[in-house]
């Protein structure tokens, strides 16, 4: 029985080369499999990993502004700095002077000495705590701190004591440096001017 007799069932002959199943239509060539027809996107999801969202970024790079109703904090007054300032003189001479008096009058060197290694090791730490927070034991009493103009920020332990120093200015003439921030718009006194520093009230 030939392929062709009207006897076949399966109607017209099958090219061997053709897939079972897969009928081809005339006209219209098939693309190969997996590759989208021309003219449409592909799709996602079959062989084409989709890009990873872009995360938005915010006001555009630049930093954002303190608000409007942002305020430095005020200078502190004359009075207050010469409060501070007396307050850790008094305890200089709390840790100094007992000691140095008792030993010159027992004829006791070494107490004197203590006294002396004593008063420098809390001149020592006055000046850390004043680069490394702003403060003293006199300013946090009275509420002030010494900080960097151009930054805000504490001097630092090495700029602390540089301003120490330059206190020797403000002793020239007639301590007319330690008078300064009674009229100063900045309140500065000499030693403030040159090493960069303003005393604020801390809140």
């Amino acid at each position: 029985m030939s392929f062709g007799s009207p006897q076949n069932p399966y109607g017209q002959p099958q090219d061997p080369q053709q897939g079972y199943g897969q009928p081809q239509q005339p006209g219209y060539p098939q693309a190969p499999q997996g590759v989208p027809p021309q003219g449409m996107p592909p799709q996602p999801g079959y062989g084409y990993p989709q890009a990873p969202p872009v995360p938005q970024q915010a006001g555009y790079g630049y930093p954002q502004q303190p608000g409007y109703g942002y305020q430095q904090p005020p200078y502190a007054n004359w009075g207050q700095r010469f409060l501070s300032r007396l307050i850790d003189t008094i305890l200089y001479m709390v840790v100094y002077l007992p000691l140095v008096l008792i030993g010159a009058k027992a004829e006791i060197p070494a107490l004197s000495l203590v006294g002396v290694l004593l008063m420098i090791a809390f001149v020592i730490y006055q000046i850390v705590q004043e680069g490394r927070t702003g403060q003293t034991i006199g300013k946090k009493i009275v509420g002030t701190r010494t900080l960097k103009e151009d930054t805000g920020q504490p001097l630092g332990g090495g700029m602390a004591f540089v301003r120490q120093l330059a206190h020797m200015l403000d002793s020239l003439p007639c301590y007319l440096g330690y008078l300064w921030p009674a009229w100063d718009s900045k309140r500065q006194t000499f030693s403030d001017k040159v090493c960069g520093s303003i005393v604020i009230v801390s809140k």
